[in-house]
């Protein structure tokens, strides 16, 4: 985290924590949300220059959309031990948008707001954007790898002289003798 972050969230009044006190697994949970929203989209490459920077925002931006308004999820609904096992319920499967639309937490504006930003997105269009994003990343991403591709140090290279009177000539003598 950064001062410029950790000053803003102080001006905000947001408090910060590493995790919740005493759940120290925490991390791993994050971290499948890694794989899912971001690995599995744009893969494991090192992305450090600026135009790399501009594809990765515009694919988040699209990315967010798509998730968001056309990618259903599941949610558990209850959870209860019978038996010794856990039976588990699941709520429908419903994109966060229909979550958002019935939920009863945001007035009607934000709805209205919702509605006409669905109603102008078209999934395939977006889709196809996704791919013609994540193609040019993997061009840029390729041609910085190909210049900057070093040959790995693996230390001073071992040589052998082998004298006529050092330890292999000995053995020699000794083998005829």
């Amino acid at each position: 985290m950064n001062d410029l972050l950790l000053d803003w969230c102080r001006e905000q009044r947001i408090q910060l924590s590493r995790s919740r006190p005493y759940q120290k697994n925490d991390n791993a949970w994050i971290e499948q949300k890694n794989w899912t929203q971001v690995r599995k989209v744009v893969g494991y490459r090192r992305f450090d220059s600026t135009s790399e920077l501009h594809l990765l925002n515009q694919i988040y931006t699209v990315l967010r959309l798509y998730k968001n308004f056309f990618l259903p999820t599941i949610k558990l609904a209850s959870k209860v031990r019978v038996n010794g096992r856990i039976k588990r319920t699941y709520d429908e499967a419903r994109t966060p948008y229909q979550r958002l639309i019935v939920s009863r937490q945001i007035d009607r504006t934000a709805k209205q707001q919702l509605k006409a930003t669905y109603d102008g997105l078209n999934p395939a269009e977006l889709q196809r954007r996704l791919t013609e994003l994540r193609d040019q990343l993997e061009t840029v991403s390729a041609a910085k790898s190909e210049v900057v591709l070093k040959r790995p140090w693996r230390g001073p290279d071992i040589t052998i002289n082998q004298q006529p009177g050092g330890a292999a000539g000995r053995l020699r003598k000794r083998a005829t003798a």
